[in-house]
């Protein structure tokens, strides 16, 4: 891929939506991507590449693999990763536009750190509904494909960074909306366990 500053842009779009899905599964990708030079990274990229950061990456990206997997386990590993996953994924925008300005390079950062969090706290709402279904094969599902898309997405990213940046707007529109409706919904049922002597108000009709 070229460096051009349009695609520098898109690869952190998508590589950091990845990031708050799955970070230890993005910086893996693109650690093996730049230790096997499949496909040229920006320079500031090159670190990832490293064997110790390609290593610890695949042993947390295991543990992750399996723990995210835990129907319970999982929000606690969600909650704990917020710290993780969103500045993780702002220092990986960051590098990855060491050849902008410095002042593109903070905005980078923020635009990195900022989808995902986005990310991240979609899926953690999404899990959160998900998590009480008696029945662990929704979470295993949910938990597989959000490490497939993880990987693909970052992938695709190096390879066709506009196209991988277009879908990441979609998805993280589709998620926005499907967790603030969920929110919503989980919202409604605890108001009617908890305070069960407030009914809905009825809607007005008209006098006419």
């Amino acid at each position: 891929m070229s460096f051009s500053p349009g695609n520098i842009t898109a690869l952190i779009i998508a590589a950091s939506f990845a990031g708050g899905l799955n970070i230890y599964a993005t910086v893996l990708t693109l650690g093996i991507l730049a230790r096997t030079h499949w496909v040229a990274l920006p320079p500031g990229l090159d670190s990832l590449g490293h064997t110790w950061v390609i290593v610890a990456c695949a042993i947390m990206f295991a543990i992750e693999f399996f723990a995210d997997k835990i129907p319970g386990f999982d929000m606690i590993w969600n909650g704990l990763h917020t710290v993780v996953r969103v500045p993780i994924a702002g220092l990986v925008a960051y590098h990855a536009s060491s050849q902008l300005s410095p002042e593109m390079q903070i905005l980078a950062t923020m635009l990195g750190a900022g989808i995902a969090l986005a990310a991240h706290t979609s899926k953690t709402a999404v899990r959160a509904a998900v998590t009480p279904s008696p029945e662990p094969v929704s979470n295993i599902a949910l938990s597989t494909s959000e490490d497939a898309l993880a990987v693909g997405l970052t992938w695709f990213a190096t390879h066709h960074p506009y196209v991988a940046a277009t879908m990441t707007v979609i998805l993280l529109l589709v998620a926005i909306l499907a967790a603030r409706a969920l929110l919503r919904a989980i919202q409604k049922q605890l108001r009617r366990i908890f305070r069960p002597d407030i009914e809905e108000p009825a809607t007005k009709t008209s006098s006419w």
